[in-house]
Order: structure tokens, then C-alpha cells, then sequence
């Protein structure tokens, strides 16, 4: 059973510790364990609590009445209120419980519902990214072990790949190829997964590579199969000299194309290192970017 600070459950749920501690009080909503020192703590239970507790406020039911209610109860009402709203914030919500309790079935239904009501990229952006930083936050913590991470990974990739099967291969002779790819020590394919989805939607072609690709396999690869751009991205913790040496070598590697990175680890680079190198900055970026590609 995990176990989580006050601090953990304020930046999971978005309830400020110091509400935390005076529901606790006033309405007995939880009662923590305690160190010797004092200092609270919280299980699974308590952290599915708080964030049924915090949907179900935020729409407008008071906490006196939530307090009345059972763990079951609660769960109840915010599968009501999940149903007919798409407020992505519930969604993210309710797939951290799902994932806590490694309950698949749970976790695609909510899943697909967001898929219907959003659209696909709107989930994406809306409800699945805003979840995977919150999986950053209970790895932090420690809080969730690399079950659960590949739990929710697993299944969420299987949509990814999907959604993916179901575009059309791109047929036009003027179409664009993207490679994608990540280096050798990047295993973290979501990202990746979802800029070929997108490339597939608008009609480019992919050369999907995959995870952990050798400097030399994408030698051979663009002897085969000449392309224009590379993508590729970083997620894994990497050090801002690392990144910057290992763009430079691609830069240098293939100066004929132009090699596009992304993920979360990229913000560590300059915007402009070389000119065939562009960093992505957001969903928005990437789409304006192919956006004027398709206009050439």
C-alpha cells in the first residue's frame, strides 16, 4: 500500500493542504496515521477519497453533505457526473483511481467515453497528458510502482496503436516521409506513438522505428528509404550537455534533413542549436509545422 504526505495528496487532488486539514477536523472525512513526530499519512484509500471528494465539490455539492457519504456512495455520484460532462479534469481524475486500482475495465471505459465525447487528439492533449503528469507527481513520491506505470502505459499504447492502424497509408507520390525513432537509451515511445499518429492523419509518410535505435541503424535507414525529416523525442531524464551533444551529432550526421524533437526533456535545449534542427513546443507547434509543409 502506498503511502502519501499532505503535500502529495494537495498537488494530486488540487485541494490545498491547509482545506485538507480543516475538512479533516470539522467534517472527519479522513483520519490519517501518524508518525511519532506527528506528521500525516495517507493510503490509496484516502487519496481516492479526496479526489472523489474534489470532482464532486467542484460541481457544486457541498462538503457537509460529501461527508455523509460512503467511499461507495461517492464513487457513484462521480460516475453520474462523469457521464454527462466532458470535463476533462474528472476524466484525469478518474483514471488515477482506475490505475491505483489496476482496474482496466474501468480504466477503457473512461477512456473511450472521453474518445467520443472529445475526439481523439482532444483527449490526448485534454485528459491523457494532464493524467501522465500526475503519474510523474506519484513517481516522485514513490507512490506508484512500475506495475501500475505499465499498467496504464500499456493500455493506453494499445489505443495509440488503434487509432494508428486506422489511417490510410499514404498513397500520393508528393508526399512527405518522417522517420521516427528514439536513441538508444530512451525506451518512452507514447509521444512518439501519438506525432505518427498525427503525421498519418494528415497524409505524410511514416518509417516508424520505434524504441532504442542505434546512430548507425538510421545511416542505413536513410539509404534505403531517403527522407526529408526526422522525429524524435525525449522523455527519460538526460543532461543538457548529453542532449545538446547527441542533436549536434544528428545535425551533423544528416545535414540534409531536418530533424524535429520533442518530449519533456527537450525544454532543456536552445530553440535554434543548428538549422536543421527544430524543437517542438506544443500539439499546436507540430500541426502548423506539417501544416506549412503540405503548402510547399
Amino acid at each position: 500500500m502506498a503511502i502519501y504526505s499532505i503535500k502529495d495528496l494537495e498537488e494530486l487532488s488540487g485541494i490545498k493542504a491547509h482545506t485538507i486539514r480543516i475538512w479533516e477536523k470539522r467534517y472527519g472525512i479522513i483520519i490519517p496515521d501518524r508518525t511519532t513526530t506527528n506528521i500525516r499519512l495517507y493510503s490509496d484509500e484516502d487519496l481516492k477519497k479526496i479526489l472523489n471528494i474534489s470532482i464532486l465539490n467542484r460541481h457544486g455539492l457541498k462538503i457537509s453533505s460529501l461527508a455523509k457519504l460512503s467511499q461507495g456512495e461517492l464513487r457513484e455520484k462521480v460516475i453520474h457526473i462523469s457521464q454527462e460532462t466532458t470535463d476533462a479534469e474528472i476524466q484525469t481524475e478518474n483514471l488515477t483511481i482506475a490505475m491505483l486500482d489496476l482496474d482496466e475495465r474501468k480504466f477503457d471505459k473512461i477512456l473511450s467515453n472521453s474518445i467520443i465525447k472529445l475526439g481523439f487528439e482532444e483527449t490526448i492533449t485534454r485528459v491523457m497528458h494532464p493524467f501522465f503528469e500526475k503519474i510523474g507527481l506519484l513517481w516522485q513520491t514513490g507512490s506508484i510502482n512500475p506495475a501500475q506505470e505499465h499498467f496504464v502505459s500499456n493500455l493506453f499504447r494499445q489505443k495509440l496503436l488503434v487509432a494508428i492502424d486506422g489511417q490510410e497509408l499514404a498513397d500520393k507520390d508528393y508526399s512527405q516521409t518522417f522517420i521516427l525513432f528514439l536513441h538508444e537509451h530512451e525506451l518512452h515511445e507514447l509521444g512518439l506513438l501519438f506525432y505518427s499518429y498525427i503525421l498519418r492523419k494528415n497524409g505524410f509518410r511514416v518509417i516508424y522505428l520505434g524504441q532504442s535505435v542505434p546512430d548507425s541503424n538510421l545511416e542505413r535507414i536513410i539509404q534505403i528509404k531517403p527522407a526529408k525529416y526526422f522525429l524524435t523525442s525525449f522523455t527519460k531524464g538526460i543532461t543538457e550537455k548529453d542532449l545538446k551533444e547527441y542533436l549536434e551529432k544528428l545535425s551533423d550526421t544528416f545535414p540534409e534533413q531536418v530533424i524535429l524533437y520533442a518530449g519533456s526533456q527537450s525544454e532543456k535545449s536552445d530553440d535554434k542549436l543548428r538549422d536543421n534542427l527544430v524543437k517542438i513546443k506544443s500539439q499546436k507547434h507540430f500541426h502548423e509545422f506539417i501544416g506549412n509543409i503540405r503548402q510547399e
